[in-house]
């Protein structure tokens, strides 16, 4: 069984690994175009901000390693045409620009995502950067010493990460974002409310509803941001605008969203035969609304990835989909999300409620406390938990976990309410600040049931 993999970061890496431990036999052939593999991008921040001091150590793979397993590793090749039909895949050494044709039995489309580059004026200015790579997380890390007015454009999680960097090294921040809120794909306003101000206090301009509109610049180098309400000096602008997958070789030859993300069933394949796709190259197969969405993220690559490879030669493990869950430190704030929030429900096609509790994570009664913020968002009328939300000075965040499994389990807010969470004063109350959270959704459906039943 000949194996083509294009594409060796996350997605890719874990399915070389895992082809090769259960198919010792297969030939097992990779294309990448970069001169380097498995770099975990979100280190980015922290290696910008110096808390990791070496960058090699947000690799957890080399070429070397998946030789020595048995693969064909071809470094910075470049694929430039899949035949899915003929099974070929075309190829360009970008060392020497030689081509050639490559055939497989078994095709792993592993071929990541790129930043949305919005079409604006001023990109070619020296210092408007893009963060996605080792490469450009070197540009970002030698540029960042002779920058002091950085200007990051786009307010998820990797634009947040550098605000935070750039902040503790005394560099003066604006952060620009189109929307009215940031990080709204992961958090409701009782959440990113206290964040911005928090920013805000901190010295870092937040500039919310606002669309850039060019860059301007002196001698070549950026000075300025427009948006479309007001400029910015700068002299070094980040762009952290999103992502779009990297799928335009097969487009016309496989199932895709609108936005390019390849269709995958439960078991990793494609539309096409022996055509398989996993990582930020292909959409999700997304829990809270059983349907698929577009979720570039470095857990569900590494998973999807392995499960390529445990399906390789036959469905053997299912895919279990996906929430979608995340987690964020920012100033000192614990932040975990999972599923839907209030606003992507009405995206995704759900009708949901929500509640919102403030508490403390332990008994009252003990010397040091702190406050936790948690939202829980379930659908009307099964009462099945599709999303939750949770915040704190202290580290709760694997509770997000929690309500993961209860997604993907199809748990209602009945089973959260009451399920058995153990009680220790050190770690939380006899109710676990989890059921509390439930039991304020079963209390809510109580009060509306015996409105309705009232209205009658």
């Amino acid at each position: 069984m000949k194996v083509v993999v294009i594409g060796c970061t996350h997605a890719g890496t874990s399915a070389v690994k895992t082809i090769l431990n259960e198919n010792p036999d297969a030939n097992v052939v990779v294309y990448e175009r970069n001169d380097n593999i498995s770099f975990l991008s979100c280190g980015i921040a922290l290696y910008v901000g110096g808390t990791v001091k070496d960058p090699q150590g947000l690799f957890y793979s080399n070429p070397e390693e998946l030789a020595e397993l048995g693969a064909e590793v071809h470094m910075e090749h470049d694929v430039t045409k899949v035949d899915v039909e003929n099974k070929k895949v075309y190829v360009t050494n970008l060392q020497d620009q030689s081509t050639f044709e490559e055939s497989y039995d078994k095709l792993v489309l592993t071929t990541g995502s790129w930043p949305i580059i919005p079409p604006l004026g001023g990109l070619d200015l020296d210092n408007v950067l893009l963060c996605k790579n080792y490469n450009q997380a070197k540009e970002i890390f030698t540029r960042q010493h002779d920058a002091e007015k950085v200007v990051i454009i786009g307010g998820g999680y990797i634009g947040i990460e550098l605000v935070e960097a750039f902040a503790e090294q005394g560099k003066q921040v604006t952060l620009i974002d189109g929307l009215d809120r940031i990080l709204n794909k992961y958090l409701d306003p009782e959440f990113t409310d206290v964040l911005e101000d928090d920013l805000r206090s901190k010295g870092i301009k937040v500039e919310l509803n606002q669309m850039c509109q060019r860059f301007e610049g002196e001698n070549g180098k950026v000075t300025k941001v427009v948006t479309s309400g007001g400029e910015y000096e700068a002299d070094m602008v980040i762009l952290c605008v999103g992502f779009r997958p990297n799928t335009e070789l097969v487009k016309g030859q496989v199932d895709m969203l609108p936005n390019g993300a390849i269709l995958i069933d439960d078991y990793m394949k494609t539309s096409a035969p022996d055509v398989f796709a996993a990582g930020d190259s292909c959409a999700v197969n997304y829990n809270p609304n059983g349907g698929h969405a577009y979720i570039p993220l470095a857990t569900n690559a590494v998973r999807m990835g392995t499960l390529v490879g445990k399906n390789i030669n036959g469905d053997k493990v299912r895919y279990r989909g996906t929430q979608s869950t995340s987690g964020l430190y920012l100033f000192g704030w614990n932040i975990g999300s999972t599923g839907v929030n209030d606003a992507s429900a009405k995206v995704m096609g759900l009708e949901t409620r929500s509640v919102y509790v403030e508490d403390f994570y332990r008994p009252e009664f003990m010397p040091e406390n702190e406050k936790i913020y948690m939202k829980l968002v379930y659908e009307v009328g099964t009462n099945r938990i599709v999303g939750g939300q949770i915040m704190s000075k202290y580290d709760a965040t694997a509770s997000a976990n929690t309500l993961s499994l209860a997604i993907q389990n199809k748990m209602t807010i009945e089973d959260l309410a009451y399920v058995d969470f153990f009680f220790q004063p050190v770690f939380d109350r006899p109710w676990n600040y989890l059921n509390i959270l439930a039991q304020a959704a079963v209390e809510q459906e109580r009060k509306i049931s015996l409105q309705e039943t009232a209205n009658v």
